[in-house]
């Protein structure tokens, strides 16, 4: 999922163990809006939320376990971002995204460059930790990043969550 979007192995898991789920969106979300959906939670006492972030190789937000109030009301909760781990966070959009393969799959917003050298090429944290951000650059045609840091850089948190318990 981190890697490119691809929620199916989550929503057998969440299925095969008795949840429910709900997709939000059929395409990325891009930065300040705001999707609604409704969902039944039945007799499950615990909400899970992830979505992969673009532009970023492995980057996600996420909510885990979260415990659901029985008690009537509006809830809100302020999601980081996360780094899967599984690649390092080199900047360059070159339509990879699957597992194995490097790269970020795209900018939906259209505002990335190209030719970027690499941000980093020696991250060895390879388990899920608080994404470090996108840093990016200047340079439309070069640099080190492909991202433009006046449109992708951002810091935690990175997403608002808002749930109505009735």
């Amino acid at each position: 999922m981190a890697e490119g979007g691809n929620t199916a192995d989550l929503k057998t898991a969440v299925m095969s163990a008795g949840g429910a789920t709900l997709d939000l969106t059929s395409a990325p979300t891009m930065a300040g809006v705001t999707s609604m959906g409704s969902l039944d939670t039945g007799p499950n006492m615990y909400l899970s939320v992830s979505a992969m972030m673009l532009p970023t190789n492995d980057g996600f937000v996420g909510l885990d376990s979260w415990k659901i109030p029985t008690e009537a009301g509006t809830y809100t909760i302020m999601l980081n971002a996360y780094d899967a781990g599984t690649e390092i966070n080199d900047e360059i959009i070159n339509g990879g995204g699957m597992p194995g393969t490097p790269g970020i799959p795209a900018d939906p917003s259209g505002n990335a460059g190209t030719g970027g050298a690499g941000v980093s090429s020696n991250e060895g944290n390879q388990t899920v930790h608080i994404h470090p951000g996108n840093i990016g650059d200047n340079d439309p045609t070069g640099g080190m990043s492909d991202l433009n840091s006046s449109v992708h850089r951002w810091l935690n948190p990175v997403a608002k969550l808002v749930i109505t318990v009735k």
